[in-house]
Order: structure tokens, then sequence, then C-alpha cells
């Protein structure tokens, strides 16, 4: 479903006011954001980290901060405590390692303890922060033979704990058999359809609720099949995402606070993936649109793809929207190329809109688009972008105009991009490294304006706004 009216010609795009979407309009429980969330995906941070940044993160104005994965993992490299090391280097580790379950219980050597994700989840609530937790109940470590006796006791013994397909390789990533049974990367797919497992895992995620949990980011989410996929032959219903919502319970146990809990999931957009049957349980990334959108910053130009269609079946309040997420960044490097100040461009556009849940990737600290590990050490704070004066105040901008309806404008040439909410906000940015001028048709009275960042006055005269604007920057009137 799209939330605008959409006009493209060959002057200029334009999207006129937003249709507004009322809470009733989503499902209890796919959301249980406020429309204007934004999340700070704090990854690879220490839970300590986290904790010590609390103050900033709360300032920044994130209303959630994202964790990686907090359950028990595989040690590789010897535990070292590096993001990512070549062969040679003095200090070894990769940061994947925490992708790969050994149990589901709380704590692990690569980002703390148990009692220090209490701390940080006590920390976030003195400033107001709701913690999202990634969990990754799809598969556990590619050397299996590394699960924890606690694990395979729980599902009564290790041959239960994978799915009858879960160590054959996925080779077809369309076709729902293999993609939600089989082994995807080399990890063996858990059999998520064992009631004994599925008491298991909902332990854990009550834990980190007790503690203090109030949402989760479900890895690989596309993996793990839906009532309508067909089944494995372990398996007698696929009933996981009832449990994982508190839809259902499973051997007297259901999910704490499912009234009160965040949950969106990791479903990358591809061909024959059910978007719409995944939308009826939680959000979910929007990758698609997350791709389009680098598409324009690496053009420096709003034409060069539809950035105003969200791309994706779902509400625009079930989605997660990113610029970047840790993925395309650490992967194949796919957006790690892109430039801080493209990064920001994208944000304040996201960001401005009414509709999905922005998440900002921490990159880490000292990167650079050569060097794009910077300095290397797990567990430490990213670098400071979070916190850029656009960033906050986009962050500002968006809990400021929540509810009010959004128009879109861009300049002929598409290198100037403006977002307006009702009559109130006016969100402008520069998609290129070269100054340029402003002259758009807007619906804020006349009058004269001055950001909020920049202290750069713009002016409204007949309904035409007029200004200029500095390489590579963004501008929040408000």
């Amino acid at each position: 479903m799209k939330s605008s009216l959409l006009f493209r010609s060959s002057i200029a795009v334009v999207a006129f006011m937003a249709i507004g979407i009322s809470a009733d309009e989503v499902s209890a429980q796919t959301r249980k954001s406020a429309p204007d969330d934004v999340i700070l995906h704090a990854w690879s941070w220490s839970f300590n980290t986290i904790a010590d940044n609390m103050k900033d993160i709360a300032e920044a104005g994130y209303d959630f901060v994202q964790t990686s994965p907090a359950q028990a993992c595989y040690v590789g490299d010897n535990g070292g405590r590096a993001l990512f090391s070549q062969p040679g280097d003095s200090v070894q580790g990769k940061w994947y390692y925490y992708y790969q379950p050994t149990d589901w219980t709380i704590g692990n050597y690569a980002l703390g303890t148990r009692d220090e994700f209490k701390a940080m989840c006590d920390s976030a609530a003195r400033y107001g922060v709701k913690v999202i937790v990634d969990v990754l109940p799809n598969h556990t470590a590619v050397d299996h033979t590394a699960v924890l006796p606690g694990l395979d006791n729980a599902v009564g013994g290790h041959e239960n704990l994978f799915h009858a397909n879960g160590l054959t390789d996925i080779i077809d990533y369309n076709d729902r058999y293999e993609c939600t049974t089989g082994k995807m990367g080399g990890l063996p797919d858990v059999n998520t359809e064992n009631p004994d497992f599925q008491y298991y895992y909902l332990q854990y995620v009550n834990d980190l609720i007790n503690l203090g949990a109030r949402g989760f980011r479900y890895d690989t989410a596309k993996h793990i099949g839906l009532p309508s996929d067909p089944l494995d032959a372990k398996a007698e219903r696929n009933n996981f995402w009832n449990i994982a919502t508190g839809r259902e319970g499973v051997k007297g146990l259901s999910l704490l606070m499912p009234d009160s809990i965040f949950l969106y999931g990791e479903v990358l957009q591809d061909r024959n993936v059910k978007e719409a049957e995944y939308a009826e349980y939680m959000g979910q990334t929007a990758s698609s649109l997350g791709h389009a959108l680098r598409n324009t910053l690496r053009a420096g130009n709003f034409n060069a793809d539809d950035i105003v269609d969200w791309h994706h079946p779902a509400l625009p309040r079930q989605l997660v929207t990113w610029v970047e997420s840790h993925d395309t960044y650490c992967n194949e490097h796919e957006s790690a190329g892109l430039t801080d100040d493209q990064i920001r461009a994208g944000w304040v556009y996201l960001t401005a809109r009414d509709g999905g849940t922005p998440l900002f990737f921490s990159r880490p600290d000292g990167s650079t688009r050569d060097n794009y590990w910077g300095n290397n050490v797990l567990g430490a704070r990213g670098n400071d972008e979070f916190r850029h004066p656009e960033v906050v105040a986009a962050n500002a901008f968006r809990h400021a105009m929540a509810g009010k309806p959004e128009r879109i404008a861009a300049s002929k040439d598409g290198k100037v991009v403006m977002v307006e909410r009702g009559s109130d906000g006016t969100a402008l940015i520069n998609f290129t490294d070269k100054p340029q001028s402003v002259k758009l048709t807007t619906v804020r009275p006349d009058g004269t304006y001055t950001d909020r960042v920049h202290g750069i006055v713009f002016t409204v005269k007949n309904g035409v706004m007029t200004g200029k604007l500095s390489p590579s920057s963004s501008y929040l009137l408000f």
C-alpha cells in the first residue's frame, strides 16, 4: 500500500499530502512503537559501552537503542577482540561470531555478561530509552558441535535441534521449503517448530524482558516458516511466529508483555518472499527502499531512483527504514563506500518523512572510506556520527512533526530535496557536494525561517521558498 499520491514528470517529482494512517489500521501484533520513534543501532557496542553512553543516546533524540545479539555464542579466534581481523594481524577476532549461537542464555564474550545487560537496561530506563535486542532463533554456530549441553538437553538431544533438512545447504533462496528449512551460509537450521525448542527459546526472550528489554529484531526472519509455508519432516505445524508474538503459548509458557514489545524482522526482499504474511506478525526491514536510497545518494540526484514509494506491500508504519544496515556495511561493503555526509543526507530524508521507523547504523570509530573497520575494536563505541548536529536536529524534527502529513518535492535537476510536514516543518537536503540554490513551491506561510543547525535563513514569498545550501548539508526548519 502507498501512503502518498505520486506524480512524476520530466520536470520534477512531487508527492502531495500523504493519506493519514490511523493506529487502528496497524495490527496490534506488528507495531509497538510511536509513529515518531527512531532507533540507534549500537552495532558491536558492548553492554557497558551502551550504558556509559546512554545520556548521549537520549540527548541525541533516540527512542530505542538496538544491541547486537546477547545470547551465548561461538568463541572464535580464541576470543580475539578485533571487529574483523586479517591473517597476520596481532589481534584476531570477527564481529559475526556473536551471530553463531551455542545456547539461548544471556551473555557472551563479545558484548558482556547477564549482569551487564541488566545494568544497561537500567541505564536506558533512567533516560527514557527502550532496548531492542537482536535475536536469532533460526540457526546455531557453523560448528554445531560447539552447542552447549543445556541446549541439547532442553530439546531432547542434539539430533532434535535441527530440521530434517537443516544440514542441507540452501541452493535456491526463492524456494520457500529450502529457504525456511535449509542451512544458510553454513549455519545449521534450527527446528523452530519443535515445542521443546520453542519453550527453551521463549524462556530466553522472557528473561531479556524481565531484565528490561522492550523490543526484538528477528535476524534472518524470512528463513523461519510461516503457517502457509511447506512443512519440514520434523514439524507438525509452522507456528513459531504465533509463539514468538504471544498469540500462542507453548507448554504453559507465553511471551511476557506482548502488548508492550516492539517486534520487527529481517525479511530481506526478493522474489517469492511473503512480506504481506509476515506483516501479520511483525514489522519488517524496508531493504528495497534502502537500496533505492543508496542509488540516489551515490548519484547525488533525487531522480536516480524512486525513493518516494516504500517498495513494500506492508503499511509504512510497519517498516523499519535505514540508509544502511550492518550487513550492507560489513558483508560485501555494498554501502561502506558512502561518505558520512551522504549517510547523513539519507538519514535526514528518511527521518523527516511520515512513515517507517528509521534506524541509524553506528559505523566503527575511526572508520574511513579506505579503512572500513577503523580502530577495529569489538565492544567499543562507534564514531560520533550518531550525534552529529544534523542527525540530532532530524530526530527532533521527527518528534515535533509527529502526525503531520508529508509533502515531498525536488528541484528539477534532483539535486535539492524538500520534505514538508504540514505547514509547520521543512527539511531541505543538498544531495550533492556542490553549493546549491533552492527555489521550490511550499505550503508554508510567507516569511523568513532559520534552520536549527547552521543558522541559515530561508525566505518564503508568494508560496516559493528560496535560499542557499552548502555542499552535502541538510537544514531543518521547524
